[in-house]
């Protein structure tokens, strides 16, 4: 049994694509997803998935509540740790061009169990990723729902009880309840981001691109005109007095460096998109390494105005940027803009986090360790269509019942962990298996390789273990579940145990 449990993925099931479709995929034979994204699509995929929450919503409440100004030093630290193991994704990613992400890389190097252990990881990930960001949503709806009322005279914002969330986590993790009902603006970008995910690949990588572009626009504008109104006193003490562990200080800094590494899943959603790039091992390291770059640039710029023009205390809301934009009437044409064009970039984060989530369902289900009809790959959209519908629903559940903050926490480590593996998993493939083409290598060689996977790879434990000890009961609760769920399924139903009996 030990030896099913570690038994690893044949890389050569994991076909060396060209450019072009390929009409199967997989152990079986499985009919394939429809190989049409280039490396622009890939790039805008990351950049749509990256730029959103994490400079709309996860910055102000990262300044807020845990680095203060400081902020920035968090952002380079999550930056450095995403540089490394986006180096190493991209080696992955070129090597196995198929969907799955750091589930496809543990399972061909670490084996099945592990596999399994990062799959539902990324499950949680991706899944409290969507509903995060459509809480988020939520928050920037009903401000835009403010400013067209403020226009038109009319009161058209919804109560709370239809726009905020009806359970929220004590600071002993007891859950309770708001007086809320349900935070109906979430739900309903979610169904309907589920929907565009249902019908197409093309459909909804243009609607993604066409997003990009807006949101792009909207920040340019934001920092091109809150740039004048910057005031230096606002960054000091720059790095705000300790209050307790994580909340300013050193420890603070740290605590939010975790927490802005959920703005950087957009990079690791880049690579479960693998199965339909049309040629993946030039692609895949342009849009993952293309688009960390591009947003860990846009970020820094970001923090640094937004803690600038504002004191880093007030940024603790659901839309932080249009609350620091609040404080100068003069800039009320520039707030309403942010606020439509976050709601713009907030659901383009939603939609690519519901394309991961449905991937690693259908990558998972392909290999037998969940139920068969969520590996169905639907016959005029060629999208896993059964695999979205899940996780659109569960979704949507959980993003019109759940606050943002844990949820964001929670996502950030599921993040490290996939990170991690994905770290210590091209150092063992780069020994165990040698003689494998690799389109793109982690640079500098083998001193290099073991620099960057090392390094990567304890940056991102040390991240994870320092800064979550409130959440271990949920995570533990989380990996149980999944773990029970192997048990009684996937272990009896999993193709390679089959093929190795």
């Amino acid at each position: 049994m030990l030896k099913n449990l570690f038994a690893t993925h044949p890389i050569q099931a994991s076909p060396h694509v060209d450019a072009g479709e390929l009409p199967h995929d997989g152990l079986q034979g499985e009919a394939s997803l429809k190989r049409v994204l280039t490396a622009k699509h890939l790039v805008t995929l990351g950049i749509g998935a990256v730029i959103g929450a994490g400079i709309f919503v996860i910055t102000g409440q990262a300044a807020a509540e845990h680095a203060g100004p400081a902020l920035i030093i968090s952002f380079i630290v999550a930056g450095i740790a995403c540089a490394f193991a986006g180096l190493c994704y991209a080696e992955f990613a070129a090597m196995i061009p198929v969907s799955g992400s750091a589930y496809a890389y543990s399972y061909a190097t670490l084996g099945e169990i592990v596999a399994w252990f990062i799959g539902w990881n990324l499950v949680l990930e991706y899944l409290f990723a969507v509903a995060t960001v459509a809480a988020g949503w939520s928050g920037y709806f009903n401000e835009c729902l403010s400013i067209l009322g403020h226009w038109t005279g009319m009161s058209l914002a919804l109560p709370d009880y239809l726009s905020s969330a009806p359970l929220k986590f004590t600071e002993g993790h007891h859950i309770v309840t708001t007086g809320a009902i349900l935070n109906l603006p979430a739900v309903l970008i979610v169904s309907a981001l589920t929907w565009l995910c249902y019908v197409g690949i093309t459909q909804s990588t243009f609607v993604n691109s066409l997003i990009v572009t807006i949101k792009v626009l909207v920040i340019a504008l934001f920092l091109i005109f809150a740039f004048r109104y910057i005031n230096p006193a606002n960054w000091h003490p720059f790095i705000p007095p300790e209050e307790g562990p994580g909340r300013f200080g050193t420890s603070g800094i740290f605590r939010a460096a975790v927490l802005v590494f959920f703005s950087y899943v957009g990079f690791d959603a880049v690579s479960t998109a693998a199965g339909e790039a049309k040629n993946p091992q030039r692609d895949m390291p342009i849009g993952i390494l293309g688009s960390l770059a591009i947003c860990t640039v846009l970020y820094i710029a970001m923090a640094l105005t937004l803690t600038g023009i504002a004191p880093y205390h007030m940024l603790g809301t659901p839309e932080p940027v249009a609350t620091a934009l609040s404080l100068y009437p003069q800039l009320t044409w520039l707030k309403a803009i942010v606020s439509f064009g976050a709601l713009a970039g907030l659901s383009s984060v939603i939609l690519v986090m519901l394309l991961g989530t449905s991937r690693i369902f259908f990558s998972m289900a392909r290999d037998g360790l969940l139920p068969k009809g969520m590996s169905s790959v639907h016959s005029k959209h060629r999208t896993p269509h059964v695999a979205t519908i899940i996780a659109g629903v569960t979704a949507l559940v959980i993003a019109g019942l759940f606050p943002v903050s844990i949820l964001g926490e929670l996502v950030s480590m599921g993040t490290l962990l996939a990170f991690t593996t994905v770290c210590i998993g091209v150092l063992i493939l780069r020994y165990t298996r040698p003689e494998l083409p690799r389109s793109f290598r982690v640079p500098g060689g083998t001193v290099g390789v073991w620099l960057v996977c090392v390094l990567g790879a304890l940056i991102c434990l040390y991240l994870f273990w320092q800064s979550f000890r409130a959440n271990w009961p949920l995570m533990l609760g989380w990996t149980a579940i999944g773990m029970l769920i192997y048990v009684i399924y996937g272990y009896s139903h999993s193709k390679l145990r089959k093929q190795n009996s």
